[in-house]
């Protein structure tokens, strides 16, 4: 289930991303006459007549967006790009499939014991889809999966490949096939009582279409009212083609959140790949890149509901973002051998990877063989929602926060635990990794919901993620955040993330933010030009369920 970002990226000195183009960087038009599946944004109402005036099979119009996704011919795509009124073109990029422990670890047995299990709050999960399980039940044996809808051509909105069901589990499941008695440990997710709405975005092996996400995505903004959907969680993403400014799916992602719905992504799976020597940083991925949302690294719980042996998952991927430089992730929380709600154990992922199967000795005492009812599964996708089931706890408590003060919560009240520097093996290869504490990696810090219930500040402002710039001086390079503050309070409360003074606004290159030093090294290396620099392509048009990697070593 491994993908190295080596495979995806690669440099050109003649292409450059910049806002300016109005044709993505990684749409081949080489054959003029291809057809080619298209996003097209426009700057006012989408004019589909003219699309079909052009040759185009209009597929779907997202008016929200002033967007449609469109088969155009790639030479009309080069003259649809001169018109003034068409904003930016890009590939409908292919979409791939990629908690007990978890619980206690972020404190949610404390917000349950005040009662709050995200009653009434209702979650939008884009994924695989969602099977039907006891877990995901109410009290009264009716399912909390309360609308379904499948955006891949089929009726079907059940989980033929394991990924959605157990994104819902972590987010829901309410640990009603492992409490008892027999059972020795209970898996029950963040918000038991929340209700789900399943989206259906991918088929049964894990692909899909970006237009399928956008469209699941105006789906709830569409129903919010009707199901009461305050979280949309989002365990996928792709590569950064563009700024965040136009690309569609951040477009998407955006306009949920200015209808009122928190929106939860995941930040990728490549914090270990140092192929183009940044050592895993700038692998944030699309829409993770979006100031707006909250990004969600992962960290590794090592098997224990204690924190003192916790560390970040080397797999996390980092900040900050390609092209606009945003500082991700927001926060991390666990990802790393989580267990939760099998779908089927003839879904693709657990006939696929066998290993990821639960034994049910792990949980309930004398039964032998692989159990009918939980997985586990490592990534950046099972941390996702982890923070998705605390922001519905929130909700439920104060209906009333906006996605920016849940964020601005979620955020100042993360703790700041983790070590300086950490460790961590590849579970496959077991190849060892280092990492560092640092803004680019941890974000605010890790999630405590509990410390977030407590939390009273509203915050009056955008809670956008801040961005860095680079100038040179005298003395050398400079880092500087922008966008810090939302309205009062410094962003992560009374003291920076990575130390106890409070931030002035101006970083030197050697500031712990950075570690020892710039951790990709000076101006000459490649990995310095790819962060800082504009001429990044990536190579590669797949949008992965952030779940496939073989996870650390516990």
């Amino acid at each position: 289930m491994k993908k190295s970002i080596a495979s995806l990226v690669f440099l050109s000195s003649t292409v450059l991303v910049f806002a300016g183009q109005k044709i993505a960087p990684d749409l081949n038009l080489s054959n003029p006459n291809a057809a080619q599946d298209v996003i097209v944004q426009f700057n006012g109402p989408v004019s589909a007549d003219q699309l079909k005036q052009y040759g185009g099979i209009v597929k779907h119009v997202f008016s929200r967006l002033n967007t449609a996704a469109v088969k155009l011919p790639a030479h009309v795509i080069q003259q649809l790009s001169s018109d003034p009124n068409v904003k930016y073109i890009s590939p409908d990029r292919t979409s791939k499939g990629a908690l007990d422990v978890s619980t206690a670890t972020v404190n949610a047995n404390l917000v349950w014991s005040y009662g709050y299990t995200g009653a009434g709050v209702g979650v939008a999960v884009i994924d695989s889809g969602i099977s039907p399980k006891a877990d995901l039940n109410g009290a009264n044996g009716v399912s909390r999966v309360v609308y379904s809808e499948s955006f891949i051509g089929v009726t079907d909105a059940s989980d033929a490949y394991g990924h959605g069901t157990h994104v819902a589990g972590i987010i829901g499941g309410n640990g009603s096939k492992s409490s008892g008695l027999s059972f020795t440990r209970t898996f029950k997710g963040m918000a038991p009582n929340a209700n789900l709405i399943n989206l259906r975005v991918l088929d049964q092996n894990g692909s899909g279409l970006e237009s399928n996400v956008m469209a699941a995505i105006q789906r709830a903004i569409d129903l919010k009212n009707t199901y009461n959907i305050r979280v949309l969680n989002l365990s996928l993403g792709h590569p950064v083609y563009e700024t965040y400014k136009l690309d569609p799916l951040c477009q998407a992602v955006e306009s949920a959140w200015k209808a009122g719905i928190v929106v939860v992504v995941a930040a990728g799976n490549y914090g270990r790949d140092d192929s183009l020597g940044t050592k895993g940083y700038g692998t944030i991925a699309s829409p993770g890149n979006d100031p707006y949302v909250i990004t969600v690294g992962a960290t590794n719980t090592k098997g224990t509901a204690s924190i003192a042996d916790d560390s970040i998952a080397t797999y996390s991927s980092k900040g900050p973002t390609l092209i606009d430089r945003i500082v991700k992730p927001d926060l991390v929380a666990p990802g790393n051998g989580v267990i939760s709600i099998l779908a089927s154990p003839t879904c693709t992922i657990a006939v696929s990877y066998p290993k990821t199967m639960v034994q049910d000795a792990t949980y309930e005492i004398g039964l032998p063989g692989a159990s009918p009812d939980y997985l586990k599964l490592s990534g950046t996708s099972m941390a996702t929602p982890v923070v998705s089931g605390a922001a519905a706890l929130l909700l439920q408590k104060n209906p009333a926060l906006t996605p920016d003060q849940v964020k601005a919560r979620l955020m100042k009240t993360a703790r700041k635990i983790l070590p300086s520097y950490m460790s961590g093996k590849d579970a496959f290869t077991g190849a060892l990794f280092m990492s560092q504490a640092d803004i680019f990696t941890v974000g605010a810090g890790y999630l405590d919901a509990f410390a977030a219930l407590q939390n009273n500040d509203l915050v009056t402002y955008a809670a956008l993620s801040p961005a860095v710039i680079l100038t040179s001086t005298g003395g050398g390079n400079k880092v500087t955040l922008q966008n810090i503050v939302w309205g009062d309070n410094i962003v992560w409360g009374e003291s920076l993330i990575w130390g106890t003074a409070v931030f002035n606004g101006t970083l030197s290159s050697l500031n712990i933010v950075w570690g020892d030093n710039i951790v990709w090294g000076d101006a000459t290396t490649s990995g310095y030009n790819i962060i800082w620099g504009s001429n990044i392509v990536w190579g590669d048009l797949s949008m992965s369920a952030l779940s496939s990697d073989d996870g650390d070593q516990s």
